[in-house]
């Protein structure tokens, strides 16, 4: 399967990989910041945006296609950036040795059994009552009220951010062919395994906003245990989407993070 993907910019190449919601275009508060610097290639994950789903997804054959992908494009030790579950997938790949400098936001997996039972008890709620809503979301969102009940799981300030950064990735949970099977694989499916050190083929930074509630901070401390060679950044004043509540530290930290 080629991947829906969309470019920008010239110079040292640059990964994106989103998690639930909008594809490609979750990045597009901090897209042409990064484009400014970098070549930067932004991917649709199957099942979301413009690429197709796959017939059983796991985070494993997610994570599969994003490496036949890097093949495809013949981007070799290409830096990857991922938020989220894309986060949990750029992880996987510098766990496997595909891929160079690796900037994982937040990423999934590294919950216990009952923060998990949590996180898809609040999550998969919070999906259906977007797709009950869909047609009004950008009327409620356009209003301060609005955001902040729809998004106080996912933002530190969620009243403060613009209607246009934050509606396409919850339009993209109630739209995308793959969210339900997405969640599945992250609720179901295993926990993330981590890279002895000395094993994975570049800097692994992991960043993570302090007011997280859907990846909680404390999961920040497993994450290094499994990736000892990583570097971890906080966001501070900072919930699961750093491109929403720290879009100039987002873009900065991949930057500097990955060559």
């Amino acid at each position: 399967m080629t991947l829906h993907h969309v470019r920008r910019g010239t110079g040292a190449p640059l990964l994106l990989v989103h998690g639930l919601g909008a594809g490609w275009r979750s990045w597009e508060p901090i897209i042409d910041a990064l484009a400014a610097e970098r070549e930067v290639i932004a991917v649709d994950l199957p099942g979301f945006g413009q690429s197709p789903p796959l017939a059983a997804l796991s985070i494993a054959k997610l994570a599969d296609a994003v490496a036949d992908f890097i093949e495809e494009q013949g981007l070799g030790e290409v830096a990857t950036t991922g938020q989220s579950m894309g986060a949990r997938i750029v992880l996987e790949l510098s766990r496997r040795g595909v891929g160079g400098d690796t900037v994982a936001l937040d990423p999934g997996g590294f919950w216990t059994d009952r923060e998990l039972a949590l996180f898809g008890a609040t999550l998969r709620p919070s999906i259906a009552l977007v797709r009950a809503l869909r047609g009004a979301l950008p009327s409620l969102l356009a209003t301060r009220v609005g955001r902040t009940a729809f998004l106080a799981q996912l933002s530190a300030r969620p009243w403060a951010l613009d209607a246009d950064t934050v509606l396409p990735d919850v339009l993209g949970l109630a739209d995308a062919p793959s969210t339900d099977a997405a969640l599945d694989a992250l609720t179901k499916g295993p926990k993330q395994e981590g890279a002895p050190a000395g094993t994975v083929p570049g800097l692994v930074t992991i960043g993570w906003g302090r007011r997280d509630r859907v990846t909680l901070p404390r999961q920040a401390e497993r994450a290094v245990r499994a990736f000892p060679d990583a570097e971890l950044h906080w966001f501070e004043k900072c919930g699961h989407f750093p491109q929403w509540d720290a879009p100039d530290e987002a873009v900065r930290l991949i930057l500097d993070r990955t060559s």
